[in-house]
């Protein structure tokens, strides 16, 4: 009798056969995936700013036929320039601040930091004027802390920038550091640029030496070309230099024709690693292909001045090779057609109310348009007013016994004597407004001179870089020709023709002769001034234009002639 397996024997058989049968390998899981795969190059968005000057409120006029600049419009412009942009840096290259509208210098250029603060600016190259009230000034713009003297006006504190000062070119003659950090190098999703800041070497030549003593000033080109090894050995491929020196176009915002001026001599002398340079200064704007070192064109820009023109750069970075592969830019108008930053907006109505009294108070009239347009001589109405002012505050025996006054050119500021009236019809002058004509805050300071010497200064106004005709003080006289050599015997000046009151200049006779504090240290290139002797310190200079004003007839001041300076061929 046959005997067959149960049905519960041949189900356990079966399943110890699928036990014995080898187990196929469980498949791979898939791979977490973020996106498609890193894009070969990143897209860089710097936008830049140059010579803002605290220019908080809008300035006056237009730019290419509109109104254009203020604080509040910049921050709409940069935040819809910087809207959806994942790699964006806001930069300037310097004179943030320094020669500031009253708004801003009233307070020391306190609400000018706040507001960039607010922007989202990241980085500025010291400019010439951020030296304007000092080193350790300009450090606690950085820093933070109240004024030594003043206090904070506003009565919150001031906490200094939230964005790094950048100063490659500048070091401490003791110390052998740079005054601030020479770059900064920016991680931009991967992308590392490095952002070198610098000012122009010539710097001591035209601020207040004293607000310099102690530091070096060292050539521009030769300063970047020196940090590129640094970087590249810390795998910087990408050098944005911000440079507050610059040249001179014609055309538009966006143009470059016949470019000139310090910045063409510069970049010839940059290393091929340096990719743009953002430039500043001459308060041009222009948008340039500049030869190099190498004979390569890179970008050069320029922002023109007082927040009136933003330049959009964009850069793109391979990421294997992590250098810039293309680099253009355009300079953007800030037309005051949008929206003003609500924000900004607020900042400056809470200083303009503490403003508002000393900035309102009249201290004079005007018969006419007094402006600072120069005559074929050099002279020009503005000018000559102020060096009469600060005769007339130093002229008496216990103030200094002067007898002539010089008044340097670029210290009479955009837009001179130049209000809301129209041209010819005058009108009250206020303290604001003669502010922003000579905002530095220098004090007059006599001296004694000889013939000799006065001969000199007027010799050194072309026996230097960049010619600066001094604006001389009513009975002062002199002839200068186009023809002669600058710096050899008298220079341009016409021998014998340097009066005072009709009287002929004696070389071996003694004069005594002001100038503001600025002039006196041997400023704007006059090496002469701080050889003279018997000094007496006055007034500030706005405070001895304030008393002219009140000193003349009804109060009311007139252009004064320009009879002072000659020029023949």
């Amino acid at each position: 009798m046959s005997h067959r397996p149960s049905r519960l024997v041949l189900i356990a058989a079966l399943l110890l056969a699928a036990l014995l049968l080898p187990v196929p390998a469980a498949p791979a899981p898939a791979a977490e995936s973020n996106g498609p795969p890193p894009a070969q190059t990143v897209d860089v968005q710097v936008l830049a700013i140059n010579d803002f000057h605290g220019s908080l409120e809008p300035p006056g006029g237009t730019f290419f036929g509109a109104p254009a600049g203020g604080a509040a419009y910049l921050a709409t412009v940069i935040r819809q320039l910087s809207d959806g942009v994942r790699n964006n840096v806001v930069v300037s290259s310097g004179d943030l601040i320094g020669a500031s509208p009253l708004l801003s210098a009233l307070f020391h250029d306190e609400p000018t930091i706040e507001a960039m603060n607010q922007i989202g600016l990241q980085l500025n190259a010291v400019g010439n004027h951020e030296f304007d009230e000092g080193v350790d000034e300009l450090q606690r713009m950085q820093r933070g802390r109240c004024h030594p003297v003043d206090g904070c006006q506003d009565g919150d504190g001031f906490a200094g920038a939230d964005f790094d000062f950048l100063a490659a070119n500048v070091f401490d003659e003791d110390t052998g550091r740079t005054i601030f950090p020479p770059y900064r190098i920016m991680n931009l999703n991967g992308a590392r640029v490095a952002f070198v800041g610098m000012t122009l070497e010539g710097t001591p030549s035209i601020v207040t030496p004293s607000g310099v003593a102690g530091l070096d000033f060292r050539d521009e080109a030769d300063t970047v070309n020196a940090l590129v090894p640094r970087l590249r050995d810390d795998g910087v491929e990408s050098i944005v230099v911000l440079l507050h020196e610059g040249g001179f176009t014609t055309g538009g915002v966006n143009d470059c024709p016949g470019v000139s001026g310090p910045i063409v001599d510069i970049v010839a002398r940059l290393d091929d690693e340096i990719d743009a340079v953002l430039s500043g200064h001459t308060h041009r704007a222009y948008n340039c292909a500049l030869p190099n070192a190498a004979g390569h064109p890179i970008l050069v820009t320029s922002a023109s001045s007082f927040g009136r023109v933003v330049t959009d750069v964009q850069l793109r970075i391979d990421r294997r090779t992590r250098d810039v592969v293309s680099a253009q830019a355009e300079n953007l108008i800030v037309r005051r057609d949008v929206e003003p930053a609500a924000d900004i907006t607020d900042l400056i109505a809470e200083y303009d109310a503490i403003a508002a009294p000393l900035r309102d108070r009249v201290i004079g009239q005007i018969t006419s348009t007094i402006d600072k347009a120069a005559d074929a001589s050099g002279e020009n109405p503005a000018g000559n007013l102020i060096a009469d002012a600060q005769l007339a505050a130093t002229a008496p025996a216990g103030f200094g016994a002067a007898q002539i006054a010089f008044m340097n050119p670029g210290g009479v500021r955009d837009p001179g004597f130049i209000f809301d009236q129209p041209a010819g019809t005058g009108g009250a002058i206020t303290y604001g407004e003669a502010f922003t004509v000579q905002p530095f805050g220098n004090s007059l300071v006599t001296m004694t001179l000889t013939g000799a010497q006065i001969y000199e200064l007027l010799k050194e106004q072309w026996c230097q870089s960049a010619p600066k005709v001094l604006l001389p003080s009513a009975g002062f006289h002199y002839v200068w020709s186009q023809s002669e050599d600058p710096c050899a015997g008298d220079g341009r000046v016409v021998t014998g023709s340097v009066t005072l009151n009709g009287a002929p200049v004696d070389l071996a006779q003694s004069y005594r002769v002001t100038v503001n504090s600025f002039l006196a240290e041997g400023g704007d290139g006059f090496p002469v001034l701080p050889q003279g002797t018997d000094r007496l310190g006055g007034a500030v200079d706005l405070d001895a234009l304030e008393d002219y004003f009140v000193a003349a007839p009804n109060q009311t001041l007139s252009p004064p002639p320009l009879d002072r300076v000659d020029v023949q061929p």
